[in-house]
């Protein structure tokens, strides 16, 4: 059964032209969203590299203070007698040390003073 019919004059059948136009009108909304979304991430890329040069501006005076106070406790290491510490906790003990035998001087002078206990 050998049936040759022409589909174009069908309804609703688009021409090969329409076809190649609504592709056509397919592939130009593609491009307009590929260009809307190249436009965001080229934004967005330069906002990095902004971010990108604040952090490293900071980091670099953050170095620099770093570098500034290193060269002060080598300084004060330096300029210090041995037996001098700058660690609050070192501090803090010779402190106690020194209260500590200061009280057992004035007790040692307490029991001079008050002789022998009966």
């Amino acid at each position: 059964m050998a049936v040759d019919m022409d589909t174009e004059d069908w309804l609703g059948c688009p021409t090969p032209l329409e076809m190649y136009q609504h592709q056509c009108s397919l592939l130009v909304d593609e491009l307009a969203e590929t260009e809307r979304m190249l436009r965001r991430a080229r934004a967005n890329i330069a906002g990095l590299v902004q971010m990108n040069d604040l952090l490293a501006t900071g980091k670099a005076s953050a170095e620099a203070a770093l570098r500034q106070a290193l060269e002060r406790i080598s300084a004060m290491d330096d300029d210090a007698p041995d037996n001098v510490s700058f660690r609050p906790i070192d501090l803090v003990t010779g402190q106690r040390d020194h209260l500590f035998r200061e009280n057992q001087r004035l007790l040692m002078e307490l029991k001079v003073l008050r002789g022998p206990q009966p």
